[in-house]
């Protein structure tokens, strides 16, 4: 694997913005694919519910979404598998975008290099991560992050010809246990007496909890990737021109374009239930 990591941190995202973070992972993965350069990106949400294809297929979506709306929430689905996250901008999403060369890493390996990552950036308070499922938690999975039994991280994957995408929520700062009562509200309204059935999780807002709960009540969204700026500096590359050639390109452009009709088709039925004009 060519070394260092190119950083590329985006700015907080809109509603308006909705669709961007998926797009630019896949043409991000594609590029590291291409040039055989990893890259970690970087980026936060305003107020957005990150919905997995598996709940569209609840019984009543409107409702659910209704939900997330009088909590203050807009909605998006991505273009992955899984279940829903919150994304705002007390939550820092990364993803670690890797080529894969002939020996491609395996999805277990690829996960454990995320939580290496993520011991890294917190090595200087003394707390141990554990990497098991919360099956309590929103969106749970074999690798989520705890400390002291408390979630405030999950970890997905994705992968596209000759690169992977290991990306992490971190749950910084912000109130946490409201995002968990939202969750569990959506998934209460949406599946009425099915709730925390067929694969839907039985969300306890307890079972989650803030890194400023955590390990330091003073952490922030910004302090926590300035700690990954100095404390991996062997690691990240800040000269970035050939990546800004790649997307100041035509081609970018044109596959974004690509990408941008998917995702538009993929929230069509999102966007017919709440009336919403994209």
């Amino acid at each position: 694997m060519t070394y260092p990591y190119i950083l590329f941190e985006q700015p907080t995202f809109t509603h308006e913005q909705r669709f961007d973070p998926f797009i630019y992972t896949d043409l991000l993965i594609q590029y590291a694919g291409e040039q055989q350069q990893p890259l970690i990106h970087v980026w936060t949400m305003r107020n957005e519910v990150i919905l997995g294809m598996m709940d569209t297929r609840v019984h009543d979506l409107k409702r659910g979404v209704d939900v997330l709306h009088d909590y203050g929430y807009e909605t998006v689905i991505r273009n992955s598998g899984g279940l829903a996250v919150v994304s705002d901008e007390g939550i820092v999403n990364i993803s670690l975008i890797l080529p894969q060369p002939d020996k491609k890493i395996s999805i277990n390996d690829a996960y454990e290099l995320m939580k290496q990552l993520i011991e890294t950036i917190l090595a200087g308070y003394d707390v141990r991560i554990d990497a098991f499922e919360v099956t309590d938690s929103y969106c749970p999975g074999d690798y989520d992050l705890s400390i002291n039994g408390k979630k405030f991280a999950g970890i997905a994957q994705r992968r596209i010809k000759n690169g992977v995408a290991v990306m992490i929520y971190l749950s910084v700062n912000g109130d946490q246990q409201r995002r968990g009562r939202m969750i569990r509200d959506f998934y209460q309204a949406s599946l009425g007496g099915d709730f925390g059935k067929n694969g839907f999780p039985p969300v306890l807002p307890e079972s989650m909890a803030n890194l400023t709960e955590l390990v330091d009540d003073q952490l922030t969204p910004q302090a926590l990737i300035r700690k990954l700026q100095v404390t991996l500096p062997d690691m990240i590359a800040y000269e970035e021109s050939h990546l800004a050639e790649f997307l100041n390109s035509s081609a970018f452009q044109t596959d974004y374009q690509k990408q941008l009709a998917r995702m538009t088709t993929r929230n069509q039925f999102l966007t017919q239930l709440t009336g919403e004009l994209i």
